[in-house]
C-alpha cells in the first residue's frame, strides 16, 4: 500500500501529505526520473519538487522557457506550432513536455504554459488560461484551466495542477492518450 493512503472504515483516504512529497515517494519507488518545462510558473513547479529532501534521486532538472525563442532553442518546440497555436495551447505544452524529457533524459516531462495576468489575455485565451502537459513513455496528456486569481495565485494554482497531473499519472488515473 502507498504510504500516503490510510484505510478508514474500508475506504481509502489520502492523507494530507504535500503533493511533491507523495510524488517523490512514488517516483523513487518506481525508479523514475522527472523533468520540468515551465513558462508562466517561472520555476515554481521545480521549486515545489526540490523542497523535498532527497529530490535529486528523481528530479533531473527543469527548463524555464518564457519566450518563444527559448521554447524553440531549449525544448525544440516548433515555430509552426507556436505560430499556428500560440504558446498557451495543448500543442505547445505537449512539445514542451516531450522536449524536456528528451533534453534531460527523463522518464516523465511536465510542462506549463499560461497567461498569469494581469495583462496578456485574448478572447480565446483570457487571463488565467493555463495548459499543462505530461509526456511519458506510454503517452502524452494535457489539461486546461482558467484561473480567476491574481498573478501570484494563478502561478501557484498552475504549479499545483501540474503536480496533480504527475500524481494522477503515477496513480494510474489517466486514460490512455
Amino acid at each position: 500500500m502507498s504510504p500516503n493512503i490510510l484505510i478508514r472504515h474500508g475506504i481509502n483516504v489520502r492523507m494530507s501529505i504535500p503533493l511533491e512529497q507523495t510524488i517523490g515517494t512514488l517516483l523513487r519507488a518506481r525508479s523514475l526520473k522527472l523533468a520540468t518545462a515551465e513558462s508562466c510558473t517561472g520555476g515554481l513547479v521545480a521549486d515545489h519538487i526540490t523542497n523535498v529532501p532527497g529530490s535529486s534521486d528523481y528530479f533531473l532538472g527543469g527548463v524555464i522557457a518564457y519566450a518563444y525563442e527559448a521554447k524553440v532553442a531549449l525544448l525544440h518546440v516548433s515555430w509552426d506550432t507556436l505560430r499556428e497555436n500560440g504558446a498557451v495551447s495543448r500543442e505547445t505544452v505537449i512539445e514542451m513536455a516531450r522536449g524536456v524529457r528528451s533534453a534531460l533524459g527523463a522518464d516523465l516531462g511536465i510542462s506549463v504554459s499560461g497567461i498569469a495576468g494581469p495583462g496578456g489575455g485574448l478572447p480565446d485565451n483570457p487571463v488565467g488560461t493555463t495548459w499543462i502537459g505530461l509526456s511519458a513513455p506510454d503517452g502524452d496528456w494535457t489539461r486546461k484551466f482558467v484561473w480567476s486569481g491574481d498573478r501570484r495565485s494563478n502561478k501557484q494554482s498552475s504549479a499545483l495542477a501540474a503536480l496533480q497531473l504527475v500524481l494522477d499519472y503515477l496513480d494510474k488515473k489517466l486514460e490512455n492518450a
